[in-house]
């Protein structure tokens, strides 16, 4: 671990709340609701916080528009939906947005720092701008993995490294990120972990106890969408309940998107209900998650998987897939999940059991030790190891600028 990782981990908040005395510029493709507290502390926590925003909401998102008391601008933008096919069989839609006044934009603010999320349009205009007209810091902020930015093709590729070679600094959400990054020879100690947060006080007031009704309840929260991998996951469900025909598998689908109606006519046995409880607002989802015993999280390919934060923080043990970058990071078999690969039937199937035939007091065990996994990722802590990274890097700027006069 580098000298500079280490005093990033060990950096934690104050009471004073410490500020960074700079103007910084977040550019970005939308806000969903749990990024709102993460900006708005960060936006009490710097000098000044503007955010560039490329669309209001993206088309396959039901959530409103919310964006608080934030410094917003919305780009003069240009969106192509594409599809894409997964190395791992599955198909998505992609939104590349192209935000067409980036440069001027930035040319108005003359940010102290520039936070780009993804590699897209707007990293390149970011990058651009910083290294030609005010060599500004720059910082990408990757929300990615190795798993999930296969298949990406030689021209994504290149276009990567070229703009790796011009950032100050990379944030990603965990070691899928880093692994992916260091393909590119990008130095390491200029990579750091940042890993997702939910809103505090929402889910980790609710008691960690299950009435027996409840405590292996399966829950699903998310989009219904192929990368989900939700329909080989109810085959396998199925076929576990079919095999124990005298216990009562319950599952609870809160979401919406185009494979609802092809989920509903899969067949299932007697003994398996699948309700399917609709889009499910933000602020609503605390009570949704205190009427389940577990979460399941089946997906192909995840850059995160927020839901594993928040059913940890309202204490659910979480049946998870290894391509979600949150289960890789917070679940450990038999302590406060169980993890399988989607894309085996036999491994979902022996996870299901593994699951189903938890004892109750082991999973009350588990519901406590899954809501300790995730109490410390929360927005200010993540804004602490946020600024400590852009003072980072603002040093090394002017030590490289003193450097070339």
């Amino acid at each position: 671990m580098s000298l500079v990782q280490t005093a990033i981990d060990d950096h934690d908040s104050s009471a004073t709340e410490p500020k960074l005395a700079a103007q910084v510029v977040f550019l970005t493709n939308f806000i969903p609701p749990y990024r709102l507290p993460l900006y708005m502390e960060l936006a009490n926590r710097v000098r000044k916080l503007t955010i560039l925003l490329s669309t209001p909401m993206e088309s396959n998102r039901t959530w409103p528009v919310d964006w608080g008391n934030l410094d917003v601008r919305l780009q003069r933008t240009v969106t192509v939906r594409r599809p894409w096919r997964h190395p791992a069989g599955f198909s998505d839609t992609l939104h590349v947005h192209v935000p067409a006044d980036t440069l001027p934009q930035l040319a108005s603010l003359r940010p102290d720092v520039i936070i780009a999320a993804e590699l897209g349009f707007r990293s390149l205009f970011s990058a651009i701008y910083a290294r030609h007209w005010r060599r500004t810091p720059l910082v990408l902020w990757l929300t990615l993995s190795d798993h999930t930015e296969q298949g990406r093709g030689r021209l994504r590729h290149a276009l990567r490294r070229w703009l790796f070679r011009r950032a100050d600094a990379l944030i990603v959400n965990g070691a899928g990120g880093s692994r992916y990054v260091e393909q590119f020879g990008y130095d390491p100690r200029r990579v750091f972990p940042i890993s997702q947060t939910v809103p505090s006080g929402l889910f980790e007031r609710l008691p960690l106890e299950r009435p027996a009704a409840a405590a292996r309840r399966l829950l699903f929260v998310g989009r219904l969408v192929e990368l989900k991998g939700l329909a080989p996951f109810i085959d396998a469900l199925a076929a576990w309940a079919a095999a124990h025909p005298h216990e009562t598998v319950e599952f609870d689908i809160a979401g919406s998107g185009p494979l609802g109606d092809q989920l509903k006519r899969l067949p299932t046995p007697p003994n398996l209900a699948i309700h399917f409880l609709g889009e499910c607002d933000y602020s609503a989802l605390a009570e949704v998650y205190a009427k389940c015993g577990i979460l399941t999280l089946p997906t192909l390919s995840d850059e995160w998987g927020l839901v594993v934060n928040e059913a940890m923080s309202a204490g659910l043990p979480v049946l998870g897939s290894v391509y979600s970058q949150a289960v890789e990071e917070l679940c450990r078999e038999g302590e406060n999940g169980w993890t399988f690969r989607p894309d085996s039937r036999a491994q979902t199937i022996e996870a299901i059991d593994r699951a189903l035939t938890t004892p109750i007091d082991r999973l009350n065990a588990m519901r406590a030790r899954a809501r300790a996994t995730v109490e410390h990722l929360t927005p200010a802590r993540a804004v602490d190891k946020l600024l400590r990274v852009l003072e980072i890097v603002a040093a090394n700027h002017r030590e490289n600028t003193h450097d070339r006069y």
